[in-house]
């Protein structure tokens, strides 16, 4: 670690994505050079206006990289039952090789059962349970990419979890929970916190590694910290910010940022931190979804 009395290295995402989807982009053209192609479809349910900044946003980071985008969008009334025919038709087309299911969906839609609809090989956000459970074995199909990116982010600040005491607080189904196993299969000594952990702060002291993915805004201070720690924070909240010229909201993390960089050894910013390696690998995952349906299959669709 290094010497705690300097402000802390950030982590830069940004940096991070450029460099991965420069890479992806190669594996694209070389992808098609064997005369394959990747092709991502998209699932959107709800107001076509309101998901349509997102889906141009989709699309453009997959023009950016060579992969082709198709959206497909469904009323805000459908049916579970016509979705997952959306998704059947989808994981039944040859031509696409990735799938997307666009969130979140409507109260009366069961989400879970929906996701788990789309074909573990053409799963890019790795949400199905085929690969939810591949992963406790360290050998998944493809992986939740925010669990991913956050690997990646350690790589790049050339942190090994190997031997090192980690803590995940928070543990949802696709960012704590797989980073906790992440950090196991890497060797970390890791400790899962979550709404009911008594005394957070006595966790969160001992940790040399400090992921937090919660979605409560500025949940984390400086108190939480043990000084030269390592702070990775995938928290994405939407705060009001009366100060900001043109702009009634800004987005934070769920670190306090300005504190803790004054005690870490490295920290994410948010924004500019975890979001775009995630945006990243998803692109990068899209391609592994190509690559890995010219294979023979380990598990049934």
């Amino acid at each position: 670690m290094r010497s705690v009395d300097l402000t802390a290295t950030i982590i830069d995402g940004k940096g991070i994505a450029v460099e991965m989807k420069r890479q992806t982009a190669e594996l694209v053209e070389q992808f098609r050079a064997d005369g394959h192609h990747v092709r991502l479809d998209a699932v959107m349910v709800g107001d076509p206006s309101a998901g349509a900044i997102y889906a141009r946003s989709q699309s453009a980071h997959c023009a950016s990289v060579g992969i082709d985008y198709r959206l497909h969008t469904l009323p805000p009334d459908v049916t579970e039952k016509d979705i997952r025919d959306t998704i059947n038709g989808l994981n039944r087309d040859p031509a696409v090789t990735g799938i997307l299911l666009n969130l979140p969906l409507p109260d009366h839609i069961d989400t879970p059962a929906v996701q788990y609809a789309i074909d573990p090989y053409k799963d890019v956000e790795g949400v199905n349970p085929g690969n939810i459970g591949l992963l406790f074995y360290d050998n998944p199909i493809i992986a939740p990419c925010t669990a991913l990116a956050v690997m990646e982010m350690l790589r790049s600040a050339d942190c090994d979890p190997r031997g090192l005491d980690a803590v995940v607080v928070g543990q949802g189904a696709i960012a704590g929970r797989p980073i906790t196993l992440f950090l196991q299969h890497e060797l970390a000594t890791v400790t899962a916190c979550h709404i009911e952990t008594r005394d957070l702060v006595r966790h969160t002291r001992e940790a040399d590694l400090l992921v937090v993915a919660v979605g409560k805004a500025h949940l984390i201070g400086a108190e939480h910290v043990k000084p030269g720690a390592v702070v990775i924070d995938v928290g994405i909240n939407r705060i009001p910010d009366p100060t900001a010229i043109g702009k009634s909201h800004r987005t934070v993390g769920d670190v306090r940022f300005d504190e803790v960089r004054e005690i870490a050894s490295a920290i994410t910013p948010v924004p500019g931190g975890v979001g775009p390696v995630t945006v990243a690998m998803l692109l990068r995952s899209a391609v592994e979804a190509a690559r890995s349906q010219r294979e023979p299959r380990r598990v049934s669709g």
